[in-house]
């Protein structure tokens, strides 16, 4: 009978160096996004874990607060390659995936299949209000966030490393629009809220977009770089109570006769299976952007709301009685107990 190696423990000195390149690129990608993104500190780590752990994003605000200029410049300090598509209720799958289309060549006069690339052929994909096209042109999303691939007319076509899809959603003007259906929610790592910047920030970004702007950016993270950070991330060690917890919170969110008095009165619907593997999988990543190689609990219960926002399914009562899924995150952390012993 084969035998089952032990899960690594540490981390081997190479994985060490770059640790220390990981956290100090995520420093400089910080300092060459402030040269233009004022605020939103906590959407931009949040798009930073995406990038290290080679998650999709899905990220809401109303317009006007820079989700398409935060996510453009991270492409831009990236040095990658960057595809804003917009959808609109005429989208069709061909839009976003390429087509075959028929040419002629000039020697022979024969005539055959050429395959055209879409937009979905680049680094990082900005899926412009998605929830305004059918379901069928946002399927066409799927195998690409899932496989990094897509297949046309029966034929599979790699996507290039690093690939990464950050889609936005308009929180209002919701006529017209169709809702993501809940598999294709469940496929995004966070749930990003892009809100309103305070006064002074608001002030800063008047004055600085109301004058002559120039800005270069240092390439001081390049893509191979995101590759390798990603597969570092996998090795990172997690403490079996971390994984333990993680995996709690997600069961305590589904209705049931162990559930919280909250989830029971209030969601319909709790984390699948993925909200754990995010939680454990961003929780590497925020601890080596802070410079740490083990998780903690407080990794797993920072990134709660932004990996279970889309997952937990609330019923008709939360909404009449105007309770956020944030709400019941909370109440689900405070009654699910930290154990004792691990990190």
């Amino acid at each position: 009978m084969a035998t089952i190696a032990a899960p690594q423990t540490t981390l081997e000195q190479d994985d060490l160096d770059l640790a220390r390149r990981l956290k100090s690129g995520h420093d400089a990608i910080i300092t060459e996004l402030r040269k233009l993104i004022v605020g939103q500190q906590d959407a931009i780590e949040l798009v930073l874990l995406s990038l290290f752990t080679g998650g999709n994003s899905l990220i809401v605000g109303v317009p006007g607060l820079a989700k398409t200029l935060l996510i453009h410049t991270m492409a831009q300090v990236l040095d990658l390659k960057f595809s804003r598509i917009q959808f609109t209720p005429d989208l069709m799958p061909s839009d976003i995936t390429g087509t075959e289309i028929i040419q002629e060549d000039a020697e022979t006069g024969r005539r055959h299949l050429v395959f055209t690339p879409g937009p979905i052929f680049a680094n990082i994909i900005l899926a412009d209000e998605i929830n305004r096209t059918p379901p069928k042109t946002q399927s066409a999303l799927l195998e690409a966030m899932q496989e990094h691939r897509v297949t046309v007319q029966g034929r599979s076509y790699t996507l290039q490393e690093p690939f990464f899809v950050f889609a936005t959603q308009n929180p209002i003007e919701l006529e017209g629009t169709y809702p993501l259906p809940e598999a294709q929610l469940d496929r995004f790592m966070f749930e990003i809220v892009i809100d309103y910047l305070n006064e002074e920030q608001e002030i800063e970004v008047v004055q600085s977009t109301t004058s002559i702007q120039n800005y270069r950016f240092q390439h001081a993270v390049t893509g191979a770089d995101i590759v390798a950070f990603q597969q570092l991330v996998r090795r990172v060690p997690v403490a079996d109570a971390v994984a333990r917890y993680a995996v709690n919170i997600a069961r305590m969110s589904r209705p049931g006769p162990s559930s919280p008095d909250i989830i029971k009165k209030y969601v319909s619907y709790g984390a699948s299976v993925r909200a754990p593997q995010h939680l454990i999988l961003g929780g590497k990543a925020r601890a080596l952007m802070q410079g740490r190689t083990h998780v903690n609990f407080e990794d797993i219960r920072a990134l709660a709301k932004p990996i279970l926002r889309h997952r937990v399914l609330l019923n008709f009562h939360a909404q009449s009685e105007r309770i956020t899924s944030d709400m019941v995150t909370d109440e689900l952390l405070k009654s699910v107990p930290v154990p004792r012993s691990g990190m």
